[in-house]
């Protein structure tokens, strides 16, 4: 056999694999899943490099969690094709932490498998909020569903955001929805600072309001200059960013504005990675990224286990 034809086959192993793991986990409450399912990441045995993973034992190690039916309370219609969404979940919402997110299966979309990631915007007094846009068919069904539907969450996941460090000024940079976790950080935090929220146009800049009522100043910036400076959020941030030395900056939005804030902000800084999850608990490896580790080695880490945070100039962009 051909050495194509070997990684072809092996790509078709490693799919099959992946799948039957995410089938069997989410076909059966998540206790369930815990508790029975073991696999083995390896294509062709286990090995010391590849060892047997227990779901268990992966979901124990950092991450409280649990599986809840949570109630549609309201849904708001933003701006941009934007939507929030306010659910009863007492369970997820008593233990969210800023930066952390959710996992949840849309109604009526059963045949689907998989669950959707959703970033925790507020949670609080027994609910949880998400902010999210109509862009496939997971979204624009999420969209029709009344008040009073259930929602089955698993949550919250991930490890968020650190708090800010003693006497440092909290600065938040946002690209679109990307604003949501930082919303929910800055609700936490006993200071205010800058948020700095950048998008195409007005309609992508979200909560300012909220975050203005909360006490922060808002900067935004529109590529069409629709609001705020015109052009990237970066070009607003990074001049006002070279006076204020004693920053901690927190961001969350698409991937080339988190890696030019990592090229260009010398002041400490922690970004939310958004990647394309499968199982949403570690397991099955579909999120990892390259992360550089305090020794200087590079790992391969997990985003919806490891992450979604890590710190800004740890992650390896290419």
């Amino acid at each position: 056999m051909n050495c194509d034809a070997t990684r072809s086959q092996n790509k078709r192993l490693r799919f099959s694999a992946v799948f039957g793991i995410v089938h069997t986990f989410f076909s059966r409450p998540l206790a369930q899943s815990v508790e029975h399912m073991t696999f083995n990441h390896g294509v062709s045995g286990s090995s010391p490099e590849r060892p047997t993973i227990l779901i268990r034992d992966v979901m124990q190690k950092k991450i409280t969690m649990v599986q809840e039916t949570a109630t549609i309370v309201n849904q708001l219609e933003m701006t941009g094709g934007y939507m929030r969404l306010t659910l009863q979940a007492p369970g997820v919402a008593g233990l969210a932490r800023p930066g952390q997110f959710v996992h949840a299966r849309v109604p009526g979309l059963e045949e689907s498998v998989l669950r959707r990631p959703f970033s925790i915007c507020d949670a609080g007094d027994g609910t949880l909020s998400i902010l999210y846009k109509r862009v496939g068919v997971g979204t624009a069904q999420m969209a029709t569903l009344p008040n009073g539907a259930e929602v089955d969450l698993i949550g919250p996941l991930g490890n968020g955001f650190p708090m800010p460090r003693e006497g440092a000024q909290p600065v938040l940079v946002a690209g679109g929805y990307g604003v949501a976790p930082l919303y929910f950080l800055a609700r936490k935090l006993s200071t205010t600072g800058h948020l700095f929220a950048g998008g195409k146009t007005s309609a992508d800049i979200l909560c300012a309001g909220e975050f203005e009522r909360l006490g922060w100043t808002v900067h935004a910036a529109t590529e069409d200059g629709s609001l705020g400076t015109r052009g990237y959020v970066t070009e607003a941030l990074l001049p006002w960013l070279a006076g204020q030395p004693a920053a901690e900056v927190f961001a969350c939005g698409p991937d080339g504005l988190l890696r030019a804030l990592s090229q260009n902000v010398s002041q400490p800084l922690w970004v939310s990675l958004d990647k394309h999850m499968v199982c949403g608990v570690g397991a099955c490896l579909a999120c990892v990224q390259k992360i550089i580790q305090p020794d200087g080695s590079v790992a391969q880490m997990r985003v919806c286990h490891d992450g979604p945070v890590f710190a800004g100039r740890s992650v390896v962009w290419n």
